[in-house]
């Protein structure tokens, strides 16, 4: 039987993790969002909270949420690609339509080309010139 075309994998390994750390980033006040090429067919989507965003209720209530997210989006997500929500709190107080929508707008973002500029810049302004 062959996966339905909007089917997610589940990240579940460390590995996995850390790879898409390495990836592109795009943010939003409730959550981040990390992309890098996959070597399976089909997309991977893995959550992560920290500690520090709150008690353990809290962390698994935002992680309901972004996973409700994550299926309300599950057609934008590009296949041969693994995709790691960074949760935060803010994700509590967030209208459900405005975390889904900025979750299609960061699948964009992740996947867009970037500038040569852009791409030595650290994000933390401009460079200063070599001499």
């Amino acid at each position: 039987m062959a996966p339905k075309p909007d089917a997610l994998r589940r990240l579940t390994k460390r590995s996995q993790f850390q790879r898409a750390a390495r990836g592109n980033r795009a943010g939003r006040s409730a959550f981040g969002l990390q992309a890098v090429d996959a070597p399976a067919p089909d997309a991977g989507i893995g959550f992560t909270v920290t500690k520090k965003t709150g008690n353990s209720p809290e962390r698994n209530r935002i992680k309901r949420r972004l996973r409700a997210a994550v299926t309300a989006c599950a057609r934008d997500f590009i296949p041969a690609h693994d995709y790691v929500l960074v949760g935060r709190r803010e994700a509590l107080s967030e209208p459900f339509a405005k975390l889904v929508a900025d979750l299609g707008a960061l699948i964009v973002r992740v996947h867009a080309p970037r500038s040569t500029e852009q791409r030595n810049s650290s994000g933390r302004g401009p460079r200063k010139p070599k001499q």
